[in-house]
């Protein structure tokens, strides 16, 4: 970190400012099972109830959980955050695509605004990418996840059968023109009972 002449004061990197600081003591894994309670304590004080908390079981036992996407933030050894990457089906007027569906994602209130939630994004995108999937889709505050590379899914012509209103769906292509079709996103019926 460069250092203002003749003052005692750090300055800051301007490409990343506040991340660079708070990232250094962060990691991004993924889970294991001695996480689990962690993991559900993380969204129960993130959501403060335990809706998030059973869909996350129930999608762990569901065909289209990947462990390796299922990731966890630690700050000083403690988990502090969670994102979890489901498949989910695009479904086109011919056939359909797999791609995969954020959610849930938490961090704990008195951590938040150190860039977890980001860093997590950020690693799930990179996991899906490893794993060659084509894009991911969120329904979440677009604002958050437009800062992140996410883009409004109504640009690709993007449904989702969840009753939720059409600007809170993003999505990020991975694989370019994976989206370009459109489509109707299928979130799995656990989805159906938090939305």
């Amino acid at each position: 970190m460069a250092r203002e002449q003749g003052s005692n004061c750090r300055r800051l990197n301007t490409a990343k400012p506040e991340v660079e600081i708070a990232m250094q003591s962060i990691t991004v894994r993924a889970e294991s099972a001695d996480d689990i309670k962690a993991i559900d304590v993380v969204h129960l004080s993130a959501f403060q109830g335990d809706d998030e908390v059973g869909l996350i079981g129930e999608l762990r036992q569901s065909a289209g959980f990947n462990p390796a996407l299922s990731l966890v933030a630690e700050f000083h050894n403690r988990i502090v955050g969670h994102i979890l990457l489901t498949k989910v089906r695009l479904q086109r007027d011919h056939g359909g695509v797999d791609i995969l569906a954020l959610a849930p994602m938490a961090v704990v209130p008195s951590q938040s605004h150190r860039g977890i939630g980001s860093e997590l994004v950020h690693s799930a995108i990179e996991g899906a990418r490893k794993l060659d999937y084509g894009a991911i889709v969120v329904v979440g505050h677009p604002e958050f996840y437009q800062r992140l590379g996410f883009t409004p899914a109504s640009r690709w012509n993007l449904r989702c059968n969840l009753p939720v209103p059409e600007d809170a769906l993003t999505a990020v292509e991975l694989d370019k023109g994976v989206l370009t079709q459109g489509g109707n996103v299928i979130y799995p019926s656990q989805f159906q009972r938090v939305y």
